[in-house]
């Protein structure tokens, strides 16, 4: 890391402080700053009333570790690899506050922080805590089950089961991660309120789900359901009925009031000791979550819609004393980081991309912004149009990974990955050093979406994508021109098919080429009515299936990219209906009809009941 120097402050005497207060898949759409009139969440519009609210801000690097990769370095990385720890060639925003004397502390129940793929995040801090429990977090030990409500879970990682056992010991809202997470971080207010030069990261992996809150803010949202247990759906195309769908929003918006009163908490001490003066309040996430909109939950499988990457942020800046103002300007998650190392008059590194955000007027910063993960879609954004650059082939190559930390979220590289390992070339970013480049892998392939173009303006929830030549050619032409600005690999180009070097012309636009793609995956699911139920039908979960020997062998044949891989370590109690709800590149409709006509020919009670040709 290059010298850091801090500049010469111009401002007044008084204290510098700052605290930053992230939520997970925090919904723009459900706060009532943002327009929301049913979700109870009055501290959020107290927030409003007091701080600048940002209209226009847009993630970048997705999901949770590469989003918070940005927030300490500045930069996208989604480009370069998937989740990952901090390189040793990263630039870390709380380190360099560290080495500038600046004292920085993280309080955080996010679980990822102490997985491999998180692991080099929180020792950039002076201090750190973290409250266990959240998710499926390997925390409490129990040999025999859990004891499990009948629910409409299909997808089961280990960290379900955990979830159950995690669940006996967070009875009370004492006890709650959240409540924790926020006691300590009150708590080190309080201790510190009269110091100066100090960052405080309070970090809540709440409203991610699971949904699970307490009974008095599941009380704000009264409504008869007597089904199955619902709290954490599956990442997939909505396969519930209304009544359950309805259930799971309620359930996200009592979690979401939880963190509005802890988001009160915070405004209330800062109330009590009089830190509006001197100290700097930012409200942030990383991404949404999808709650049925477009017919899908979660997020990752599926294109990354609005919901998922326009987010909400707000600011306060002493600086400027402006409460209540609201701003256009184009901002994203890369800006972070400068803006808070501009607060301490510490320069931000020329390795930073981002840029300090305009909260005192509403300054035009950039007129695209880039977000996606690594190996999905490659999006840009003008505030307008959104371009979504699936891959040209439907192979989805070439896809890199390009690291020194070579693990994924929850494990190390595997030596299969690392068989054809090869040395790099240094980026613009690694400090000259050479990084290893690996072939990468994508759990599910954004082929099968095709290539979007939407316009906000005409359609702001994103339900009828465009084609617009001159709309596409002037979009491509800028997402190429940031992808060369920030050193992505040649790989990239060349899988999603637009130019390294030279200029972008007509014969590199694949909105109306890839049209019967985008018409197919909006396609809707078939009814479930379609399929009869019967010992051997597409509604059987696959582990039954796969116990009979005909019908696996069926499966087996049709589905090896499942049945012959880890894949099946979490779908074994999904069945193929779940399946074609979560991917179609897995189970395109046409197959899974036809895999139901050859599993009711084994069925002599189905005789003459198969379903519908393709």
């Amino acid at each position: 890391m290059r010298a850091l120097r801090r500049r010469r402050s111009t401002r007044k005497d008084g204290r510098m402080r700052a605290i930053m207060v992230m939520f997970d898949s925090l919904n723009r759409h459900l706060l009532p700053p943002y327009g929301s009139d049913w979700t109870r969440a009055p501290q959020f519009t107290r927030l409003g009333s007091r701080a600048t609210t940002f209209d226009n801000c847009w993630a970048g690097s997705l999901p949770c570790m590469p989003a918070r990769r940005e927030i300490h370095t500045g930069r996208y990385n989604f480009l370069h690899r998937s989740w990952g720890p901090l390189e040793p060639f990263d630039d870390s925003m709380p380190e360099i506050l560290k080495q500038t004397g600046v004292y920085t502390h993280l309080a955080s129940d996010h679980p990822h922080y102490w997985e491999d793929g998180g692991a080099t995040y929180h020792g950039r801090y002076n201090t750190w805590e973290f409250f266990r429990g959240q998710e499926g977090d390997p925390w409490k030990g129990q040999v025999g089950e859990p004891e499990i409500p009948e629910d409409l879970k299909r997808m089961r990682p280990a960290g379900y089961r955990q979830d159950w056992v995690n669940r006996r010991y967070l009875d009370t809202e004492p006890r709650h991660p959240q409540t924790r997470t926020f006691d300590a971080s009150l708590e080190f207010m309080h201790v510190n309120s009269d110091q100066d030069r100090w960052f405080l990261q309070i970090e809540t992996f709440d409203p991610h789900e699971p949904f699970f809150s307490h009974q008095r803010y599941k009380d704000l949202y009264p409504h008869d359901y007597h089904g199955p247990h619902l709290d954490w759906p599956d990442y997939k195309r909505v396969t519930e009925e209304p009544d359950q769908v309805r259930h799971v929003r309620y359930e996200y918006a009592a979690l979401l009031s939880m963190c509005d009163n802890s988001l009160g908490r915070v405004l209330d001490t800062m109330d009590e000791l009089r830190m509006w003066d001197d100290t700097m309040l930012i409200v942030c996430t990383d991404h949404g979550f999808l709650l049925g909109e477009k017919n899908w939950w979660g997020k990752n499988v599926q294109p990354w819609f609005n919901e998922l990457v326009h987010l909400p942020l707000f600011v306060w800046d002493p600086r400027t004393n402006t409460p209540g103002q609201r701003r256009k300007s184009l901002v994203q998650t890369i800006d972070l980081a400068p803006t808070i190392l501009e607060f301490f008059d510490v320069e931000p590194t020329s390795d930073m991309q981002g840029l300090p955000l305009p909260v005192a007027e509403d300054r035009h910063i950039r007129e695209v912004g880039l977000f996606g993960a690594h190996g999905g879609h490659i999006n840009i954004t003008d505030g307008r149009y959104v371009y979504m650059r699936a891959p040209a082939t439907p192979t989805n190559t070439p896809l890199d990974e390009h690291t020194l930390m070579p693990t994924h979220m929850c494990g190390r590289f595997s030596p299969a990955e690392l068989a054809d390992i090869e040395l790099a070339e240094p980026f613009s970013f690694t400090k000259g050093v050479r990084t290893i480049r690996v072939p990468g892998r994508t759990l599910l392939n954004p082929y099968q979406f095709g290539t979007l173009l939407f316009d906000l303006e005409a359609d702001p929830q994103q339900e009828n994508p465009i084609e617009d030549d001159a709309v596409e050619l002037r979009m491509a032409t800028l997402m190429v021109g940031l992808m060369r600005a920030h050193d992505a690999p040649t790989s990239q180009f060349e899988r999603i098919g637009l130019p390294a070097t030279g200029p972008v012309t007509s014969d590199h636009l694949l909105v109306r080429a890839q049209r019967a793609l985008a018409h197919e995956a909006a396609e809707p699911l078939p009814d479930r009515a379609e399929f009869p139920e019967h010992p051997m039908s597409v509604h059987r979960p696959l582990h039954e299936l796969l116990a009979d020997r005909e019908a696996g062998a069926i499966l087996r044949h049709e589905l090896p990219m499942v049945t012959d891989s880890e894949l099946l370590q979490f779908l074994a109690h999904a069945s193929l209906l779940d399946l074609a709800a979560i991917s179609r590149g897995l189970l395109p409709i046409a197959k899974l009809r036809a895999i139901a006509n050859q599993l009711a020919a084994l069925d002599p009670a189905t005789e003459g009941a198969s379903t519908p040709a393709p």
